[in-house]
């Protein structure tokens, strides 16, 4: 006996409501008009790779950092309105987010 048939015994009349399918719906980061920053810092000696200049939600913002990393499988974390990537990464970073349809400008070297 599965566990809708025990339900049955227990309660005979009751009938079970139908289940409403959720749509999941896709979402869409904010495009903006200004370009947003891809600049080259050495901090501790390390090469980093810091995006800023993101005039949407902080949400968006903390999704395109997550896609950005996950893209590159490196690491990096999202601070103070911008995304801090650990590598010198500028040249893939812009192209991704070129395909997404931001406007980068590239800063430094």
């Amino acid at each position: 006996m599965d566990l809708q048939d025990q339900l049955k015994n227990l309660f005979p009349d009751h009938e079970p409501a139908p289940v409403e399918a959720e749509e999941e719906v896709a979402h869409e980061l904010y495009v903006q008009k200004e370009p947003m920053i891809c600049k080259f810092e050495k901090r501790k000696g390390k090469a980093t790779t810091i995006i800023e200049g993101y005039e949407g939600s902080d949400e968006d913002f903390k999704i395109l950092a997550k896609e950005i990393k996950t893209k590159l499988s490196v690491g990096g974390t999202f601070k103070d309105d911008s995304i801090i990537i650990q590598g010198d990464y500028r040249d893939k970073i812009m192209e991704i987010l070129k395909v997404k349809g931001f406007k980068v400008k590239r800063v430094g070297g």
